[in-house]
């Protein structure tokens, strides 16, 4: 059975209202029929962190919260999977993350992920404590935020747990986000894995939104800040094949170590490389932390 996601990149400048984004996600849905998943860039409803006081009253809602339930309702009512970007979370602990939610087309809130790495000292808001896959069609996503992508851990990470596809909803307005566009293919070539950023629009952020192959190769991207929307399918099956192919039919990495490798100590982490746990688990299959 084919594995496939075909996927709406929505390249946006941030909207002020629920009304004002429901408006938005039912027009892309009419016009792209056959997509089923829409993603949204970092801070896409509420506008940009800086535009926002953690500790005011009203800035951050819980998981919960009238946010999520109305994205909840819109995923169901248009019959989508939607990750509508990132918002404002308070924890039970009264702490403030940068949070993104995946709701599916029954409207249920199939995952939930806290930024790790927030791009201090701008960002205020706490660091998440884990990170977090689904499922989806027959294979396993991945979630990160924006600066995330700047550490190598985090996408090795995913792709341990089982990530094919890794969606990296981002708001970029700064200069690095040529070297952002790097990072994007690489992570996926030394993970073998699909990667989607989607950063915002002009005059929030530089655009240059991509979905970058197994890989590395760039399966739809653009050079520009203007508002649009980038579709393609992903065929997950297309990293099978690479992992056991080879990327360029020649370089395996998930399959370095052999029988008897010894531990590889990685005094960084205070930890090992164990040979017998290296590679992911098999396609589809996520592998639980």
């Amino acid at each position: 059975m084919e594995r496939a996601i075909r996927i709406a990149m929505v390249q946006s400048d941030a909207v002020s209202s629920l009304d004002e984004f429901a408006t938005q996600l039912k027009g892309l849905v009419a016009a792209h029929p056959e997509t089923e998943l829409f993603v949204f860039p970092e801070f896409h409803v509420l506008g940009d962190l800086e535009a926002m006081d953690p500790d005011a009253e009203n800035a951050a809602q819980p998981l919960d919260g009238p946010l999520t339930t109305a994205f909840a309702s819109l995923a169901r009512e248009l019959g989508i999977w939607l990750v509508p970007g990132t918002f404002l979370e308070r924890d039970e602990r009264g702490l403030v993350h940068n949070t993104v939610v995946v709701l599916s087309p029954a409207g249920e809130m199939v995952a939930s992920y806290r930024k790790v790495f927030p791009w201090r000292p701008v960002e205020p808001s706490a660091p998440g404590d884990a990170f977090v896959v689904f499922p989806l069609n027959g294979g396993v996503v991945g979630l990160l935020v924006c600066y995330d992508a700047w550490f190598p851990e985090a996408s090795r990470q995913l792709a341990w747990m089982g990530a094919e596809l890794i969606l990296n909803v981002v708001m970029t307005p700064t200069p690095d986000r040529e070297q952002e566009v790097v990072l994007a293919r690489s992570n996926a070539i030394v993970n073998q894995v699909y990667v989607a950023s989607v950063n915002a629009a002009a005059p929030r952020a530089r655009g240059r939104s991509l979905l970058a192959d197994p890989e590395g190769r760039v399966v739809v991207g653009t050079t520009s800040a203007d508002e649009m929307v980038l579709t393609a399918t992903v065929d997950l099956d297309q990293v099978t094949r690479i992992r056991r192919d080879g990327t360029a039919g020649v370089t395996t990495p998930w399959r370095q170590f052999r029988p008897g490798d010894v531990p590889l100590a990685l005094p960084v982490y205070g930890g090992a490389i164990e040979p017998p746990t290296w590679a992911p688990p098999p396609p589809g299959s996520q592998r639980q932390v």
